[in-house]
């Protein structure tokens, strides 16, 4: 009984562990959020920049996972090109080693555990601020970290107190068997990293297992390469929903550390061999022969073997990252392959926002952006369908344009629902505070452009009842009407732009309000040449009446069309 409970407080270990990186993660992204994505699509330009850009997000978040993550988003998003995200995706993995070094000196050369307790009270305090959204997410990270260790002690202590001489027995089974241990060892460190989806989680496993004389140094080193292979699992289950250059993006980590893996054990007894004379460089003992019966230097061989994890990690992917980067042509080549270019997919799906929530909010908001971006071009297009409807001088060409003018309608009710839910995914996880800005607008857009697409089928509708009493406008109204079209259809440009352009390097919305200022004028001339022409009796009064209509209803467009860009300058932080 008292083994199932030991076994049970190691797998609560381990969950708190993983609770506390996991906050830690999502803590530090809601502190940095925007800076990264401005930082990972101004520092792409290079192989060198992209690699240190994969570095510096994944020390700054501790997470190569959602490091990856954003970068298939900003792939699927249209941010980044595949080459682009390659170089990040390597210079990611080189980053997350970080974190076995942060575990390998915090975690077994001091007990931080005696400290997170009085963490937790510091992180608990600035979460109870209610009025600065940074003060929580700081209280959010200092809580993960203390969990973290929390988690990691425990983690420690009751692995150690689960070594009995029966479980050596059990594993010396399967360590004498040469290269099939190697493989089987592998094959254990890929498991263990897809079931946690956390590298890190396996490497602290690793690091106890060896340090405690479970496993020798040649068998933690398998382990570490099926980490490696591993942790490229939750990328593509991410991918998985998401376009082509999304799952190219993510099988290329995949591509990346097997290959890594397989020249690697080519030459694996000379590669430990490498390992183990860097680690004596520093005055400690050989790892490939490093005993822990030998009670007199049992510390330092323990020491030894500890960093010997943390060098084989960060010289793996180091020296790989150096290999392949001189290669990322032929990696692009390689996962085209694997996922040829289809046919154009369906251009009223979804494109931007199709591959999964990102972990936080900070993360969504530009492949919402790029989305919305789209929303707007394609309620443009249906500007096109409405001039053919009014345009059209037989009833046969109206009912085509009409057909399209009620399909667009139901396009635009179709993204505004696919939106709204992906943003209700996004906010069920706390947001910070220029995410919320930037969120609560993008509802006010969309829902401006829903409107947009009811206009389109609101003057179809116009013209229907026009068709039926034979009050067609003339070929004078058709002309002013087109006129009017051009100026809601420069309020389009305007909007395209503003949506397009970073908040951060959009100044103003002049364009946009003297595109709406030209749109009432108009309606206005339009207005008083009609009341003139009525009193002259030009036309009939219904026809004038229809034609009327049509201009209020286009005037109303440039009011939905104002709308979305004050909503989108709305959301421009204070500085």
């Amino acid at each position: 009984m008292n083994t199932v409970l030991q076994i049970l407080t190691l797998l609560g270990a381990v969950t708190l562990f993983l609770f506390g990186l996991s906050l830690l993660s999502g803590g530090l992204q809601k502190v940095a959020g925007s800076g990264l994505r401005s930082f990972l699509a101004k520092m792409t330009s290079n192989p060198f920049k992209q690699i240190i850009t994969g570095i510096g997000i994944t020390a700054i978040i501790q997470s190569s996972t959602a490091t990856t993550i954003m970068v298939v988003s900003f792939v699927n998003a249209g941010l980044l090109v595949l080459g682009q995200a390659i170089g990040v995706i390597m210079g990611a993995h080189i980053g997350t080693t970080i974190t076995s070094w942060i575990m390998a000196v915090f975690g077994f050369s001091f007990n931080m555990a005696d400290f997170a307790y009085p963490l937790i009270l510091l992180g608990f305090v600035l979460r109870q601020n209610k009025k600065n959204q940074r003060y929580r997410d700081v209280g959010e990270i200092i809580i993960g970290f203390a969990l973290f260790f929390i988690g990691f002690a425990q983690l420690r202590a009751t692995a150690q107190s689960l070594i009995t001489p029966e479980s050596l027995g059990f594993l010396s089974g399967w360590t004498q068997h040469g290269g099939w241990s190697v493989a089987l060892f592998l094959l254990i460190g890929i498991v263990l990293t897809v079931c946690f989806q956390s590298s890190a989680a396996t490497m602290a496993i690793i690091m106890i297992l060896v340090t405690t004389g479970v496993i020798p140094f040649k068998l933690a080193a398998a382990m570490i390469l099926g980490e490696n292979i591993g942790t490229t699992i939750a990328a593509n289950i991410a991918a998985s929903v998401g376009n082509t250059a999304a799952k190219r993006t993510a099988i290329s980590h995949t591509v990346i550390n097997t290959f890594g893996v397989c020249w690697v054990l080519c030459i694996f007894p000379f590669w430990l061999k490498a390992v183990g004379q860097i680690v004596t460089l520093f005055g400690l003992p050989d790892p490939n022969t490093a005993d822990l019966t030998d009670a007199a230097n049992a510390e330092a061989i323990s020491t030894s073997l500890l960093y010997s994890v943390c060098t084989m990690h960060t010289l793996f992917n180091l020296v790989n990252t150096l290999l392949l980067v001189w290669f990322i042509p032929q990696i692009v080549k390689v996962v085209k392959l694997i996922f040829p270019d289809k046919e154009e997919e369906e251009v009223f799906r979804l494109k931007y926002i199709s591959a999964g929530t990102i972990s936080t909010a900070d993360m969504a908001i530009s492949g919402v952006k790029m989305e919305l971006v789209r929303y707007g071009d394609i309620c443009r297009k249906d500007l096109g369908y409405i001039r053919r409807a009014i345009a059209a001088r037989t009833r046969e060409d109206f009912e085509k344009a009409n057909e399209s003018l009620i399909k667009y309608e139901e396009i635009t009710d179709h993204f505004e629902h696919e939106i709204a839910d992906y943003l209700n995914e996004v906010t069920r996880n706390e947001t910070g505070h220029e995410s919320n800005l930037r969120i609560r607008s993008f509802y006010r857009i969309i829902g401006e452009m829903e409107s947009l697409g009811d206009s389109g089928e609101g003057i179809g509708k116009i013209l229907s009842r026009a068709w039926a009493h034979d009050k067609v406008p003339n070929e004078e109204m058709v002309s002013k009407l087109d006129r009017m079209i051009d100026l809601v259809d420069s309020a389009y440009e305007a909007m395209h732009n503003n949506l397009d352009t970073p908040l951060v390097s959009l100044p103003d919305i002049v364009n946009a309000e003297e595109a709406e200022a030209r749109i009432n004028a108009c309606r206005d001339m339009l207005r008083e040449e009609h009341l003139s022409k009525v009193e002259q009796s030009s036309y009939a009064y219904e026809t004038g009446a229809f034609y009327m209509d049509i201009v209020n209803a286009l005037e109303k467009m440039g009011d939905f069309i104002i709308n979305i860009s004050q909503a989108q300058f709305s959301a421009k932080p204070l500085r």
